[in-house]
């Protein structure tokens, strides 16, 4: 939104619709020009400030804020504290971090006055207001960032029941067990019984499906 550089572009690669605003980063004007836009409906919008402070890996921790349950989320620019006084920030013209916003926010955001505060709003709508707090140390920001990857990411193959989840784990596991135990178990066998045979075959049958998974969730993935 705004922006006129290779990001227009990157956005018209993945069919992204690009708005473009140019008026003053105050929440009531672009709370505004979003409804006038006549943009698809969602349930939830994340708004974030970019700047020279912003950075890349601030990101996951940002849109996880759009995970909360709140019709009005928004972080105050410039407080450096995130304790704020909700009855003395004026939404209309207050400049923000980031901010995420339901529907049902914006039309609340519309219908507030000039000078309304958070405590003007409808006691039904789910409100927060927080200052902007100082930068997390770098690495336990990266760890966050990471951690929050990950379980993006296991989330999202549980969801969507991805073939390298639902196969390629089990079969790896499999492959792992079977090949360990026929050095380990099978060797144990100084002659040849019906034992001896069963383990054989089970740890031979083991392997071969651990193998079968994993070709099935390569196959599965690539198509």
């Amino acid at each position: 939104m705004g922006s006129n550089d290779e990001t227009v572009e990157l956005a018209s690669e993945f069919d992204c619709p690009v708005i473009n605003y140019n008026g003053e980063m105050e929440t009531s004007k672009i709370v505004s020009f979003l409804q006038e836009s006549n943009l698809d409906e969602i349930a939830t919008t994340l708004l974030i400030h970019i700047t020279s402070q912003w950075k890349l890996r601030d990101l996951p921790l940002t849109a996880n804020r759009a995970r909360d349950n709140w019709d009005l989320h928004i972080s105050v620019k410039g407080t450096g504290n995130e304790k704020v006084n909700p009855e003395e920030i004026i939404l209309s013209s207050v400049e923000f971090n980031h901010l995420v916003i339901t529907p049902d926010g914006m039309q609340a955001m519309a219908n507030l006055g000039p000078l309304g505060t958070a405590m003007d709003l409808p006691d039904d709508l789910r409100v927060r207001v927080v200052g902007s707090t100082s930068q997390v140390n770098v690495p336990q920001q990266e760890s966050l960032a990471t951690a929050s990857r990950f379980a993006q990411l296991f989330y999202w193959m549980l969801e969507s029941k991805h073939p390298l989840f639902l196969f390629g784990v089990p079969g790896i596991v499999l492959f792992v067990l079977g090949y360990k135990l026929s050095g380990n178990v099978v060797d144990t066998f100084d002659e040849l019984n019906s034992t001896s045979i069963g383990v054989t075959l089970s740890v031979i049958a083991m392997t071969m499906i651990g193998l079968f998974a994993m070709m099935v969730a390569i196959i599965l993935y690539t198509i």
